[in-house]
């Protein structure tokens, strides 16, 4: 069927709480039927992707992975919310700016409350240097669009920005996921991770309706590059 379809039911099977046995008997199909199901050995009819749905109370494009929005909404760029204010006119000029700024401020918000809830110093210090250089490097990228643009601006020559900005943040990642695992790293004491935040998308979908639409876009355009690679 797809790669999507194999994940996503395992997702909400786990996401209930249900075993494989449950969920296929309540399903009525046999365990080993699901399991195929759920390893993407074995494709299933059109009528089980309308029964699953059912059952779980999600749309088949959910199911397929063509909408990361469980109702198979398609995200309009009115339904973002804005995390601050712009000029009147500043949002009207670019369609593809505007849904963009509003994918990552979302998610980014998302990511920044969840960080909250770990309370921890190291982890957050990490993760914001990371998307520090991030934004760095891009506003570099575009700085560098008028090759009359002084360079002056900036201590780092041109010819070692890039390389030295991707081993940074290389270890500033080593260093996040050192610290998200409970580890300490770099002089910080690592996450707690017994009072770690349980995370799903229906978790999140609850906690921040608003914003969740905008993460699932961004995993879904991130993700959809990535399998292009491969």
């Amino acid at each position: 069927m797809n790669n999507d379809f194999p994940r996503i039911i395992t997702l909400l099977r786990k996401e209930r709480g249900l075993s494989q046995k449950q969920a296929a008997m309540e399903l009525g199909v046999s365990q080993a039927l699901l399991s195929h199901y759920e390893k993407g050995i074995r494709e299933c009819g059109l009528d089980f992707v309308i029964y699953i749905a059912d059952y779980y109370n999600v749309s088949c494009d959910y199911l397929l992975g063509r909408t990361p929005d469980r109702t198979g909404a398609t995200l309009k760029l009115d339904d973002l919310p804005d995390n601050k204010e712009t000029t009147p006119d500043d949002d009207s000029k670019n369609t593809l700016i505007t849904l963009n700024k509003k994918l990552i401020q979302n998610s980014v918000s998302i990511m920044y409350e969840i960080l909250a809830q770990l309370n921890n110093k190291g982890l957050t210090t990490e993760i914001s240097s990371y998307l520090m250089v991030s934004v760095y490097k891009m506003i570099r990228t575009v700085y560098a669009a008028n090759i009359k643009n002084p360079q002056a601006m900036f201590s780092v020559i041109p010819e070692m920005y890039s390389g030295l900005s991707d081993a940074l943040q290389s270890i500033i990642e080593a260093n996040a996921k050192q610290l998200a695992s409970g580890k300490s790293s770099d002089g910080f004491q690592g996450v707690d991770i017994l009072t770690a935040p349980n995370l799903s998308p229906d978790i999140i979908s609850r906690q921040y309706p608003d914003l969740a639409p905008s993460l699932y876009n961004l995993i879904q355009k991130t993700e959809d590059k990535i399998k292009k690679l491969t």
